[in-house]
């Protein structure tokens, strides 16, 4: 049975950033419940990174298919704690027998030493990464952007090749991986580049998908999740003008990573089949339509200090501000994008997704990057004065790997710090 796993009020909320009462993938749900029963019913599921919002919403997806083990890597323990809490508590019921949670560093050789205690998975899905373009503020960030999604996930991709790992290995990317404009996004193509290359590791024998897929509404982390805690601390809500984004509910995203991780061709990346003319949504909008939902109106500002000014101005009369700001900082983009430059999407076996033959980057240059970066890391540990490491010599490595990066990159000295 497929099992529901959004509130009343959560699906309220998504509809504001989504405009869709039902799920764009029920169709592709239904169609496919058979397949992902047979494939799931009784088999082993590793998930890493899942605690957050997408992993813990696929997870909620794949348990109602009664996999045998279900097994949740996350360094997060509180949220490991609130998901254990909300499957065991789900109104379908929670009937998975081996079910654990640790809190790792999936990069740790912990993990390592855990994989190798364990009969070898049926599935393999990494939801783990430094994902917000907000990451590319400084070098430091940049780096552990940089460890977190390329260099663990080697080495991950390693320790299941040594576990003799042959099952389906999937791994989220994100729409800004095509034709990236920040460095998040370029880590993710790099990532994708890790994953299916077959450098990282020789000879490994797992089925590997991927999928690209829009901003998730009201998710951990994300500007609209921010607007009610804005309300609730009686502060302005913000968002840039004339910004539009791609939306999905959390239901969503976890019935995509669901439909991708287990039913998608090998080899490919899934991406959704939105379109821009009635999908792309503007944030403004957005932060309107979610006042307007709570019966307030808003008072636009555009200098951040008079809209913090007029929120205790305007308590009580029904209206609220709201912060609109140029889209000027590092890596943001106008638009999004699912398929970059070179690539095409196909139909598949599905009704809502389309499906990305991945596209390879130069023979030996993902060798070469994750040597770089791997020495990089270890000059940075020896005992001697480390060398600092700066934003240009990690847009060249960028570089090598994907030279369109040099031109579709946005530089900017502004960054989300800077603004509310």
């Amino acid at each position: 049975m497929l099992i529901e796993d959004k509130t009343d009020k959560n699906r309220e909320l998504a509809f504001i950033a989504t405009g869709r009462e039902n799920s764009i993938f029920s169709e592709d749900m239904r169609h496919f419940e058979g397949q992902l029963t047979d494939k799931l019913k009784g088999k082993r599921v590793l998930a890493i990174g899942a605690a957050g919002s997408i992993g813990s919403a696929t997870i909620s997806v794949i348990s109602g298919f009664e996999p045998s083990a279900l097994h949740v890597i996350d360094q997060n323990e509180n949220e490991l704690a609130e998901l254990v809490r909300t499957l065991r508590s789900s109104s379908g019921g929670f009937s998975v027998t081996d079910f654990r949670t640790l809190p790792l560093d999936f990069g740790s050789p912990a993990t390592r030493l855990f994989i190798h205690d364990q009969s070898p998975y049926d599935f393999v899905l990494n939801f783990a990464a430094i994902k917000h373009v907000r990451s590319e503020k400084d070098s430091f960030s940049m780096l552990q952007m940089f460890d977190t999604n390329l260099l663990k996930q080697a080495r991950l991709l390693r320790w299941l090749g040594e576990a003799q790992f042959k099952g389906r290995y999937f791994s989220v990317s994100t729409d800004k991986a095509a034709n990236p404009s920040s460095f998040m996004g370029a880590s993710k193509r790099l990532m994708e580049h890790v994953m299916f290359s077959g450098e990282a590791v020789k000879d490994f024998g797992a089925e590997i998908v991927s999928a690209r897929f829009a901003n998730v509404a009201f998710s951990n982390g994300s500007l609209l999740q921010s607007f009610p805690r804005r309300i609730e601390q009686a502060q302005p809500l913000a968002a840039p003008i004339d910004t539009r984004r791609y939306f999905v509910s959390m239901e969503e995203a976890g019935q995509l990573c669901t439909l991708a991780a287990v039913c998608a061709p090998d080899q490919h990346i899934v991406v959704p089949k939105l379109s821009p003319d009635e999908h792309l949504v503007l944030l403004e909008d957005v932060a309107k339509a979610f006042l307007e939902h709570l019966k307030l109106k808003p008072v636009i500002f555009s200098d951040e200090t008079k809209a913090v000014q007029a929120t205790s101005l305007l308590r009580g009369t029904g209206s609220w501000p709201l912060l609109l700001t140029p889209l000027d900082t590092a890596g943001e983009k106008a638009y999004e994008e699912f398929v970059a430059n070179g690539e095409s999407a196909v139909d598949g076996a599905f009704a809502a997704l389309s499906v990305v033959k991945y596209k390879s980057a130069a023979s030996g240059s993902i060798g070469r990057l994750i040597n770089s970066l791997e020495d990089l890391f270890a000059a940075a540990n020896m005992s001697t004065l480390p060398q600092q490491i700066d934003k240009d010599q990690l847009k060249e490595l960028v570089a090598a790997v994907e030279p369109s990066f040099l031109q579709t990159h946005k530089a900017s000295a502004k960054t989300l710090d800077s603004r509310i």
